[in-house]
């Protein structure tokens, strides 16, 4: 994890979720089937400059912007790379050289609806897909990286993923860190360099996740549409 998840929400939603000014190039399109590198909703905030004179760095607030799924550091010579950073690992993010500058300055908030994995099955070969969503339907807020690079000050992202804990260890070692509403400003927020308090799954919203059996079509990157989120009969010895 996280290799595939949903994005669904249209921009309104978003900007009303998380208290945040509308900064979106293009228009934002429900997604189905997110893949790496593709374009994705964050939430950052960002500081305004001081000015020299006295006036200091201030935070300018909540933005939703569009970021490329697939962290570049600034000081990458190039984006090549950019597939092997859609996530960290929340153990090593602030050792890391690609992420630990990121982890203390440039946190942003990737809004989703859910996130697909490929559970083992007890009856033989193969894997079940499976859509892990809050079963309130509400939106979730994966802990994210940010860093804008080159000329054309490109945007790019990562999710940070943390050990699976709960339910989800029957389906995956590994889930993105989604964090509390509780926990978003402070994640958010600039001035905080360090974040190890944060780095801890919330039993409670794991908790409240739906482990819903899906259909193989989300397994194409082409794919896209409601119907890869619909419940499918699963397999009687794995559920």
């Amino acid at each position: 994890m996280c290799g595939r998840y949903v994005a669904r929400r249209d921009a309104g939603d978003l900007v009303s979720e998380f208290e945040a000014a509308d900064l979106l190039t293009e228009p934002l399109l429900a997604d189905y089937n997110v893949a790496p590198t593709d374009p994705v909703p964050v939430v950052l905030t960002r500081h305004r400059p001081g000015d020299g004179a006295g006036r200091v760095a201030s935070p300018v607030g909540r933005q939703l912007r569009l970021a490329r799924w697939g962290l570049v550091p600034s000081w990458a010579p190039d984006t090549r790379r950019a597939a092997r950073h859609i996530n960290a690992r929340a153990e090593t993010v602030t050792e890391l050289p690609a992420f630990r500058s990121a982890v203390r300055r440039r946190r942003c908030l990737v809004p989703a609806d859910g996130w697909y994995e490929w559970a083992p099955r007890d009856d033989g070969p193969g894997r079940q897909p499976t859509y892990l969503t809050p079963r309130d339907g509400g939106v979730l807020a994966f802990a994210g990286l940010y860093e804008i690079w080159g000329p054309d000050r490109l945007l790019t992202s990562s999710i940070v993923t943390t050990a699976a804990v709960g339910e989800l260890v029957r389906v995956h070692d590994r889930m993105p860190l989604v964090l509390p509403r509780s926990a978003w400003a402070a994640w958010l927020d600039p001035a905080r360099e360090d974040v190890a308090e944060l780095l801890v799954p919330d039993r409670a919203l794991v908790d409240g996740l739906e482990l819903r059996p899906v259909g193989p079509a989300v397994g194409t990157v082409a794919n896209d549409g409601p119907g890869l989120i619909e419940r499918v009969e699963p397999t009687p010895t794995l559920w």
